[in-house]
């Protein structure tokens, strides 16, 4: 982390703002799969209902992700970023006010638009503002903040859980989900226009006036020669989400339901894979500045198909799956750490917004559909066995994509 210290006091205000935001979107998204087990009993929901919801959400991720970086490349990164802000903290604190699973379906979906566009707006100001020697890093350390307000989730669903009876409990935690909305004072008076975009419209102004050209819009990412990078980098981030979603969505509800442990327990056990997540966050973003991008993306994938198969397929005990915990929040979160770097540099700034907003919302809403379809499996199947098959599925994915897009380490933004 020593390379904090050779950031400028911009860059680092922007760092706060990013990391903060993305933990906050974070406490906000996963609050949902600690209530699944409550809803269940209170509302009489089938598993299929309930990954409807998850997946419902992560469609319009999707939407509101490209959506917002299409805004984010015409008005500006720190504007769009503020709406995105206060659109999901609104809508999550009103979740706690549904009283069935329609109403719920409805609210957690509207989160999805600024849940999607947090991060694709985030991470584009973060990587455009830091140094290129730093980037992987930088935009390693802002995704890490999932870990934190995952973590802090979980701490509230313990402590929320023990002071009141479950049915009052999961409506306070969704109204606590107001709380991010508080970040758009912080951002509005401490966080710069990133100065790559203000160069960029900068040229483009002049050079429209001389040559008489159009803007560049968001149609151009689905030409050549940027149309091959878009493709893939959906696939990629597919793959990524895909196997993400399939594990921590259902996580808490395997522990509880089919490994039968109390609310204390699986937080517990939660808390060993949201640690070991945070500490593979930081690797992930070392190595990536290291070894280069796709390199980390394929060893991420391939250790995150043996570990999630060992996790629900292997006959272990309790002692041993809460071992296991570590390692697999440390592979199944830390391929992400570069991913905000890599995407950003994939893409030329006139359209970055559009291009990164795209594909990695692409991957949200194509691998959005995995916690639905496990829902649907496992009333056949096990809820494990669903769980191990489709993330490993979806890994095998991200090793063909990432192999097949340029290294882009150290390249100017």
């Amino acid at each position: 982390m020593m390379w904090l210290s050779r950031t400028t006091p911009s860059e680092r205000r922007t760092l706060v703002a990013g990391f903060a935001g993305y933990g906050l979107d974070g406490f906000d998204v996963m609050i949902y799969t600690f209530v699944i087990p409550t809803l269940l009993g209170a509302w009489s929901m089938t598993k299929a209902e309930a990954g409807s919801i998850a997946t419902g959400m992560l469609v319009t991720s999707a939407v509101g992700g490209w959506g917002a970086g299409v805004l984010a490349d015409r008005f500006g990164r720190v504007r769009i970023l503020q709406l995105t802000v206060l659109w999901f903290a609104a809508f999550t604190c009103l979740s706690g006010f549904t009283q069935s699973y329609g109403q719920l379906l409805f609210t957690r979906a509207m989160q999805g638009f600024g849940f999607g566009g947090e991060w694709a707006v985030g991470s584009i100001l973060v990587a455009e503002t830091i140094d290129a020697r730093h980037r992987g890093r930088a935009t390693g350390l802002v995704q890490s903040s999932w870990s934190v307000g995952w973590a802090l989730a979980a701490l509230a669903f313990w402590g929320v859980y023990a002071l009141v009876p479950a049915d009052l409990g999961w409506r306070i935690l969704f109204w606590m989900g107001i709380l991010p909305a508080l970040l758009i004072v912080y951002i509005r008076r401490r966080v710069n226009e990133s100065s790559v975009y203000l160069g960029s419209r900068e040229r483009e102004s002049r050079g429209r006036e001389s040559s008489g050209s159009a803007r560049a819009n968001f149609l151009h990412i689905f030409r050549p020669p940027l149309l091959r990078t878009t493709t893939l980098a959906s696939l990629m981030s597919t793959g990524m989400l895909a196997a993400y979603y399939s594990v921590t969505t259902w996580l808490p509800t395997y522990l509880a339901n089919e490994r039968h442990l109390s609310v204390t327990g699986t937080a517990g056990y939660l808390l060993v894979v949201i640690a070991g997540s945070l500490a593979g966050y930081l690797t992930s973003a070392s190595l990536s500045d290291a070894l280069g991008r796709r390199r980390c993306f394929v060893l991420f994938a391939v250790c995150g198909i043996v570990l999630v198969l060992a996790y629900t397929r292997l006959p272990i005990t309790d002692g041993e799956m809460l071992l296991l915990g570590f390692p697999l929040g440390f592979v199944v979160l830390g391929i992400f750490a570069g991913m905000g770097a890599f995407l950003a540099e994939l893409y030329p700034c006139a359209v970055r917004g559009s291009g990164q907003g795209f594909s990695y919302s692409m991957g949200r809403a194509l691998g959005g559909v995995c916690p639905w379809l496990i829902g649907i499996w496992s009333a056949h199947w096990s809820l494990a066995g669903s769980i191990g098959i489709i993330t490993a599925a979806a890994y095998g994915l991200v090793i063909a994509a990432a192999w097949s897009l340029p290294e882009t380490k150290g390249a100017a933004v």
